[in-house]
């Protein structure tokens, strides 16, 4: 498995997490823990090579 796939793994955990949380702020903090694992999958990707380097997260 790529790190970037084990990233997008951990999201999707937190994606999960957040429809069952209980109150808002909870739900709020598993996604931004989503939103976190998914930007260092794509920086995975690029560290890979998989993205072109015009798509860098560093130059957005």
């Amino acid at each position: 498995m790529k790190q970037s796939d084990a990233y997008r793994a951990n999201a999707e955990n937190c994606a999960e997490m957040a429809a069952a949380a209980d109150s808002e702020p909870a739900r709020n903090r598993f996604k931004r823990m989503e939103a976190a694992w998914l930007a260092l999958a794509e920086e995975e990707d690029w560290l890979d090579g998989e993205t072109p380097l015009e798509k860098s997260p560093v130059d957005r």
